[in-house]
């Protein structure tokens, strides 16, 4: 009875781990749990600074760009309607101040 249970709880570990492993890998924005206050803060500025010239921006259709920023480095996901805007948004949210670098992961939808 003993081994079934040992066999069982490190079936769920491997199963847990498993998981985490995937989600790691498959994550296309980092975790922010290594950033301390002041960064989260900052980044969260950065954040706002650029959705917000994302939506002043005459050049980019906006609605459908989510925006994450960790340690400076904004990442651009979702979809927008040509490459033209997918260009467009990553060149509004590199001359945000405090931007480090552009991760655009935009995808464009196809008509």
């Amino acid at each position: 009875m003993k081994a079934i249970s040992l066999l069982q709880a490190a079936g769920a570990i491997a199963c847990v781990t498993f998981a985490l492993n995937v989600n790691a890998q498959s994550s296309a924005v980092p975790s922010s749990a290594s950033e301390t206050v002041g960064q989260h803060i900052d980044d969260g500025t950065i954040t706002t600074k650029v959705k917000a010239d994302l939506l002043t921006a005459k050049n980019v259709k906006s609605t459908h760009i989510h925006v994450h920023t960790r340690h400076g480095v904004v990442w651009l996901t979702g979809t927008v309607p040509s490459t033209d805007d997918k260009s467009a948004a990553g060149d509004v949210a590199q001359n945000v101040e405090g931007v480090k670098g552009i991760k655009n992961h935009l995808k464009v939808a196809a008509d």
